[in-house]
């Protein structure tokens, strides 16, 4: 689960008289280039001009046009706008619309907000007023991006208002002397823009990823490269709503030497990261910790193989090494789940059964066999939903009639185990279906009316505890999945006729009082462009895989980064069910943990086969 395939929705509604300055790119045989591999200049093939919000192109690139003598405030507006839009390392001709002052204070780098379209604009005072020109921008917040580059969906009204006042220089050309605190893009020059990228910290002995934006190309502010922007950002320290559950490796003040703009590999695929002096006297140990943060964090973001990450220390004349992790070795700090060895699900029997993976063979991998254990002494007992432990020892099953939670080991025998917690209602199912996180506690939450609630089983035994869900407000939660980290949770909560998806943070206590303290703080859309969300699991990095429409659309699956924003194209949808997943086709050899965060229900929930998702 594993594939970022990009979209975006291309096109924004243009500033009103901005279309007589558009900033124009001109693509020379863009497949050519492509296709030779960027290996020449090419020297044939259409030259075409490409507006500068037509869509989302990471080859396509866009400049600002320096603003005319002589011309008018209005045009002095919608020059700067468009010329925010643009690829200029430094923004230099978004800076000439200001004035000399706000040219050198002004700071892009700092955040950006993003709209859902373009930026509309009226005039609040004319050039003669003597006040000077004012103008007025709106537009319809979609998110923002802070100063640690984590995106934020918005939660409000979404109304975006800023004032440009404008004054007359030396030379009589007008410029704008109070410009936004940052950038102002529109949705598909955001994506245009910018890219997504995972940064790591630790929970425990566990990696955990906390996505954020940087520029594709040159930051205006710091002038560096996207390699050098993210591990920039992964010294500064994790995002404001998951840094209350991580921690870094790296000692607090820890950033790369002065004047380090570029990282890249050498011969030996070894990146080679200068860091000052607030390591010097980093012990081993959390030495290795730190190269695997940044092994993680970097390996994703170019598609060359990177073997090893080296820490470097300054002495004041040279720098030496601090210490080094390779792939493997870095495999072993970060903790990852092991990699499962069944597929497991309910068939169409309702009984918990499970495939061998990677078995090289295409009859076995064909043939589901009913799990070992108790789940097959009582004659007769149907499962409605089950979820299996990341070692693969035990099972969580909910009872068919949905009023039951029981854990079963599957590498024994013995009679049914009573029921870790019964359900409470009438005949409808009142227990969503379990999942449980890498550190073997067990999630369930309850639905019916009366007794709504979300509960954990520590370490799957013992007995159920309810968990706070702060901002939930008496809402019923339709189903839930932990990620594996076991810091946080994805709830499909019903809002009315509607399912809407968010994201909430489990806060553990620290070894001090109660146990019974965990708690989900400070939920969040994770899917705020679907008006409903029929299903939802999570993915590798910290993803989630959507199941879902947007207001009119049709249903359709979608990637999404835990943060709300959308990182991938739509995935093909299907106007029926799909055939049960009793029996599946073998799909690949693959090993990946994906198939133990499958939920088989379809695109479309039907309900003729449940996986054993985690």
């Amino acid at each position: 689960m594993d594939a970022e395939p990009e979209d975006a929705r291309a096109g924004r509604a243009r500033v009103r008289g901005r279309r007589s300055r558009t900033v124009r790119a001109y693509a020379l045989g863009a497949a050519g280039l492509l296709l030779a591999g960027c290996a020449s200049m090419p020297d044939h093939g259409e030259i075409r001009p490409v507006q500068a919000s037509q869509g989302v192109d990471s080859q396509v690139r866009v400049f600002g046009v320096p603003p005319a003598d002589k011309a008018s405030a209005a045009d002095i507006v919608d020059g700067f706008l468009e010329a925010m839009t643009s690829d200029d390392p430094q923004l230099e001709t978004a800076r000439k619309y200001l004035t000399v002052t706000a040219a050198k204070e002004w700071k892009p780098g700092s955040a950006v907000t993003v709209l859902s379209s373009g930026l509309n604009r009226v005039s609040v005072r004319g050039e003669k007023d003597p006040d000077g020109p004012r103008w007025k921008v709106t537009g319809k917040k979609l998110a923002t991006v802070d100063e640690r580059s984590a995106y934020q969906p918005e939660t409000g009204n979404g109304q975006y208002e800023e004032f440009l006042q404008l004054v007359q220089d030396e030379d009589e050309q007008w410029r704008i002397s109070t410009p936004p605190s940052g950038l102002v893009l529109s949705e598909s020059d955001f994506q245009r823009i910018y890219m997504p990228v995972n940064k790591y910290y630790f929970a425990g002995g566990s990696l955990v990823a906390d996505p954020v934006y940087v520029r594709q190309r040159t930051d205006p502010d710091s002038r560096m490269d996207p390699t050098t922007q993210t591990v920039q950002s992964l010294l500064a320290g994790p995002s404001r709503w998951l840094g209350p559950v991580v921690e870094s490796s790296f000692p607090t003040g820890t950033e790369l030497r002065e004047g380090t703009k570029s990282l890249s590999y050498d011969g030996q695929n070894t990146l080679r990261v200068p860091l000052n002096d607030k390591v010097e006297n980093v012990a081993q140990p959390q030495c290795k910790k730190m190269a695997t943060q940044l092994l993680y964090t970097v390996k994703d973001l170019t598609g060359s193989r990177l073997d090893q990450v080296e820490v470097l220390r300054f002495d004041g004349k040279s720098s030496t090494s601090l210490c080094s992790v390779t792939e493997v070795s870095a495999a072993a700090i970060a903790g990852r789940p092991k990699i499962p060895e069944f597929q497991y699900f309910v068939d169409n029997d309702k009984r918990l059964v499970r495939m061998k993976l990677d078995t090289g063979s295409e009859d076995e991998q064909n043939s589901p066999d009913t799990v070992p254990g108790p789940l097959t002494t009582p004659p007769g007992f149907k499962v409605n939903s089950a979820a299996v432990s990341y070692d693969e020892r035990r099972a969580a099953v909910v009872s068919d009639d949905g009023h039951g939670l029981y854990v079963v080991s599957l590498v024994g025998g013995g009679p049914m185990p009573q029921p870790m917690l019964p359900g409470r209602g009438g005949k409808t199912v009142t227990l969503t279906a379990p999942s449980w996180d890498a550190s073997g506690d067990l999630w369930v939450a309850e639905r019916d009316p009366q007794h709504l609630g979300l509960w954990r089983v520590p370490g799957g035994a013992g007995t159920a505890e309810k968990v706070q869900v702060a901002g939930l407000d008496g809402r019923r939660i339709a189903s839930l999945k932990v990620s594996s980290d076991g810091v946080r949770i994805a709830l499909l909560v019903e809002e009315g006729a509607l399912k809407k998806l968010y994201t909430g943070r489990i806060e553990r206590p620290d070894g001090k009082g109660d146990s019974s303290a965990v708690s989900v703080r400070e939920l969040r859309p994770a899917a705020p462009q679907m008006a409903d969300v029929t299903a939802m699991s999570w993915a590798p990095h910290g993803r989630l895989l959507v199941v879902g429409r947007e207001s009119g659309g049709v249903q359709q699956a979608r990637y999404m980064l835990a943060d709300g924003s959308m990182v991938a194209a739509s995935l093909p949808g299907r106007p029926g069910c799909p055939r049960s997943p009793s029996r599946p086709r073998r799909t690949s050899r693959s090993r990946s943990p994906w198939w133990r965060t499958r939920t088989m229900t379809g695109s479309c929930g039907c309900r003729r086969g449940r996986s054993g998702a985690r």
